[in-house]
């Protein structure tokens, strides 16, 4: 028989250790005296709770290799269902929320479960709105269940702790889970995981970062809070809307920071930018912090550097980079970016993401909007030139659920591996370090040359009086030309036409953004649900197009 590979295992493997340290732990009130009161779930307590829900499930008629839409918010009930449904061998399928009603709708019947395990209002809006109709049969609540039937999670605790099931043998080819992209550049897309790419992805953050087990960790993105207990971390759950990242309330974080001596803190762009501005001239301190990740979109520089202030000299940002479909790829720290490659940020040469991760095997291909089947039909380009970036290794997935055609568009095949077109740009430097220079489909063509996004806008960035900018290509008088907007800084009172000037006196110091002429005061980017940091750049060539003569 082939060798057992389940993510899961690693939550049995540390219950083992460490069975009464704390695996998860949560705000729930406060007391008399104003301070807070956590809820908490050790690792032996984990590892029995997702078994017996594991065995629950089966008992209850959801069988190993059935998928099961997941919506139910981060909670101890979060992480044990989900390890719970590790076990069993049912595909836990996660979208995020904040997609809106089409994007959800669309991606459940891509997803097709067999079955929906949500909180209440999960289930009333399933039942309003046909959500996974023709196929869902299983229902399970988390709470209080109403008219809809089904099992509530404490029947399913009870079915399994009665029940002498036993747990599957999964492998490592296995389907683990359907994850479903941000949908920020297009529809979101359901990534199929399987456990071999879990286990790597653990493994490869584990060495990157030299986590160790036994410390404690602040995420701010729920997905990534599902790597602490194979870990072997202590997961905070902060009080927040996870869908609304950049409205996070940065006391509550410094509150918890300082309760539990948090040790590692996962935050997007939008995230840091807003702990960043609150401390700006205020004595706020990040002490027991050895390291931030951040992920989604670039950090920026003026996030880093107040973020510097807030922790201790030794401790750092790195920002890994990498997509649902493949990660991490690469990773930078704030040090070397701060000392190195943020003034060749500031004149056009992109956004250094850094050092690839091992074993990862990273190359740049020639530029195409084409599905590209087999490695000998792409041109890898020489290094410094700029083309699409690709990569193969271990957390490398292989395909889309039911959706062939984006496979086709981002999948290569080289020999009997699978390798990853990113659809960003960029380029290996003389150090063998990777730089991001945008978006594949936001890159503007003109009649003679291509402008990229991150080399052009990273320029502009560095103005006092702009938040962030983006590039976009509208067409004028037949001629596609391109278009830089502007947000502008809240604080900032320079008048337009002083910001005007300035920004084309910047264009013509470097050669990346000499084309540009045109500039646009937009009144607030559209961004993506995920993380608040990727604009919606089809959103604002439409605006910007409707502006322009």
């Amino acid at each position: 028989m082939s060798a057992r590979c389940n993510i899961a295992d690693a939550v049995t493997q540390m219950a083992a250790k460490q069975r009464d340290a704390l695996a998860v732990v949560t705000p729930s009130g406060r007391d008399r005296a104003g301070r807070r009161i956590y809820a908490r779930l050790t690792y032996g307590e984990l590892d029995r709770d997702s078994d017996v829900i594991a065995r629950g499930l089966i008992a209850s008629g959801i069988s190993p290799s059935m998928r099961a839409v997941l919506m139910v918010r981060p909670s101890l009930e979060f992480f044990s269902l989900t390890f719970a449904l590790f076990k069993a061998g049912i595909a836990p399928v996660m979208i995020d929320p904040g997609l809106g009603r089409a994007q959800l709708g669309q991606c459940l019947a891509e997803a097709k479960p067999d079955a929906f395990i949500g909180i209440p209002a999960a289930h009333a809006a399933r039942i309003a709105l046909g959500w996974g109709r023709p196929t869902v049969r299983k229902l399970v609540t988390v709470g209080r269940r109403l008219f809809w039937g089904g099992c509530t999670l404490p029947q399913l605790r009870e079915l399994g702790a009665s029940s002498a099931i036993a747990l599957p043998h999964t492998l490592a080819d296995d389907v683990a889970a359907v994850l479903f992209t941000s949908g920020s550049t297009g529809i979101a897309k359901g990534v199929v995981y399987r456990h071999r790419h879990f286990v790597a992805q653990v493994e490869m953050i584990r060495d990157t970062y030299g986590i160790q087990a036994g410390e404690i960790d602040l995420p701010t993105f729920p997905l990534f809070a599902l790597f602490d207990p194979a870990l072997g971390m202590t997961t905070v759950l902060p009080e927040m809307d996870f869908a609304r990242p950049a409205r996070v309330d940065p006391e509550m974080l410094r509150e918890l920071i300082a309760d539990w001596r948090v040790t590692n803190v996962f935050g997007s762009p939008a995230v840091l930018a807003t702990v960043a501005r609150h401390a700006s001239g205020k004595d706020v301190r990040w002490p027991t912090v050895r390291r931030v990740l951040s992920a989604g979109a670039p950090v920026p520089i003026a996030a880093l550097t107040g973020m510097r202030g807030i922790l201790s000299e030794d401790a750092q940002i790195f920002t890994p980079y990498g997509a649902t479909e493949c990660l991490p790829v690469a990773s930078i720290g704030s040090r070397e970016i701060l000392a190195e490659t943020r003034d060749k940020t500031d004149r056009g040469a992109g956004v250094c993401v850094g050092h690839v991760v091992a074993p990862n095997d990273v190359r740049i291909i020639a530029i195409s909007d084409a599905p590209i089947a087999r490695w000998q039909d792409a041109r890898e380009v020489p290094r410094g030139e700029i083309g699409e970036i690709t990569v193969l290794g271990p957390t490398t997935t292989d395909a889309y659920f039911e959706r062939p055609e984006a496979t086709a568009s981002s999948k290569i095949r080289r020999g009997d591996d699978i390798v990853h077109r990113m659809g960003d740009t960029g380029y290996l430097d003389a150090q063998g370090r990777l730089w991001f220079c945008g978006r594949k489909s936001h890159r503007v063509e003109l009649a003679d040359c291509t402008l990229f996004t991150a080399p052009v806008e990273e320029v502009f960035n560095t103005h006092p009086a702009v938040f962030r900018s983006a590039l976009v290509g509208v067409t004028l008088r037949g001629v596609t030309t391109p278009v830089v907007c502007i947000e502008r800084d809240p604080l900032a009172s320079m008048p337009e036409a002083e910001l005007m000037t300035d920004l084309r006196r910047l264009a013509a110091l470097h050669t990346t953004t000499s084309r540009v002429q045109t500039f646009l005061v937009h009144p607030g980017f559209p961004v993506d649900i995920r993380h608040n940091a990727k604009i919606g750049r089809e959103q604002v060539a439409v605006w910007a197009q409707a502006r322009l003569p």
